[in-house]
């Protein structure tokens, strides 16, 4: 497998670009170089997970910082000759040849015969003051992930839509003081009032216009007519937007996922897009996916790359191969007509 550095204003060949390097990126990417696949990673170094102290539920792995993660898998590509580059993507199309051309922000140029879309998602949040300084810290939104680091502790729900009385109910798993902010969002029906009810989880009624702190902690939510209610943790849901909008000229379609909590890419299992060509893994289109099933994805997605690309060279080769037979079927019929011409029927 050649290894191609890219340098300044340079187009280069590669078997797989793959478009964003966190877990599912780089585990599709560590997949494919270890079945010899030219393979390039470009990543923009804006991960989701960044505000996080520690990745969790991530077997061998657990509590590892997100920027660890990902600087030991860009060394484990790198022991197979992948490649790395620092950048963003800004459009991506396919030429006449078949290859795809990957354009970066700083002029330079990526080519490919695959792509693989692991850009992840932008997570957002309701227009509530404090918020997005406070998150991924005590603003949560996801039990799994950091439900353990505020087990006891006097928790809020900020309901924004149909699924924060199912958080409302997974976090009352993992402490006794729940409370849930009625906020904005349409009334909540009487049997999931009975629940919360039997589950001892006080409701809210009223806007949620902050959270407040006391010096570097969460100590509160304010609501509109000036009432404090002490919490030291909020757990909020939010939009999930895909990261692919940039893709478009590709034809690759972000649409609103089933479950109404965002948008995403859909694709067949394995990861295949609609687009040929072009797979896609990781919470770019699993917008629920925690770090490990993100990164098997990603494998899986790199596995059916390579396997698409053994089929595709192994046709060329059987194709040159007839091509190479002086006696093959076909080449004895287009032999016998050229000598025979119409008396060939005759024979």
């Amino acid at each position: 497998m050649e290894v191609i550095e890219v340098t300044e204003n340079g187009a280069y060949d590669y078997d797989v670009v793959v478009i964003g390097g966190g877990a599912a990126g780089l585990s599709g990417a560590v997949a494919l170089a270890r079945s010899r696949r030219s393979v390039v990673v470009v990543d923009a170094g804006e991960p989701r997970n960044s505000p996080a102290e520690g990745v969790h539920v991530l077997l061998g792995r657990e509590g590892v910082s997100p920027r660890e993660l990902v600087a030991r898998g860009r060394e484990e590509l790198r022991s197979y000759g992948g490649v790395v580059v620092e950048g963003e993507v800004v459009g991506a199309s396919r030429g006449d040849d078949g290859l795809f051309a990957v354009a970066l922000g700083d002029g330079r140029t990526l080519r490919s015969r695959r792509l693989l879309v692991t850009t992840g998602l932008v997570d957002e949040l309701p227009g509530v003051a404090g918020l997005r300084e406070r998150w991924g810290r005590d603003v949560i939104h996801c039990p799994y992930c950091h439900g353990w680091e505020v087990r006891g502790q006097r928790i809020g729900v900020l309901s924004v839509g149909p699924m924060s009385v199912h958080q409302v109910l997974l976090m009352r798993q993992l402490s006794d003081d729940v409370v849930f902010f009625a906020h904005t969002a349409a009334p909540i029906g009487a049997e999931d009032r009975e629940r919360l009810e039997a589950r001892g989880v006080e409701v809210v009624e009223g806007e949620v216009v902050a959270v407040e702190t006391d010096g570097d902690r969460l100590s509160g939510v304010r609501l509109a007519d000036g009432r404090v209610v002490e919490r030291d943790a909020v757990a909020v849901a939010t939009r999930m937007v895909a990261r692919a909008g940039f893709l478009a000229a590709l034809g690759l379609e972000v649409r609103e996922h089933p479950m109404g909590v965002g948008e995403h890419v859909p694709v067949e299992a394995g990861g295949r897009t609609g687009v040929p060509g072009v797979w896609a893994a990781g919470n770019v289109t699993d917008l629920t996916a925690q770090v490990g099933a993100a990164a098997a994805a990603g494998t899986m997605a790199g596995a059916q790359i390579n396997g698409d690309l053994v089929m595709e060279e192994t046709d060329r080769a059987v194709e040159r191969m007839r091509a190479r037979r002086p006696f093959s079927a076909g080449a004895e019929a287009r032999v016998h007509e050229a000598v025979a011409g119409e008396s060939r029927h005759g024979l």
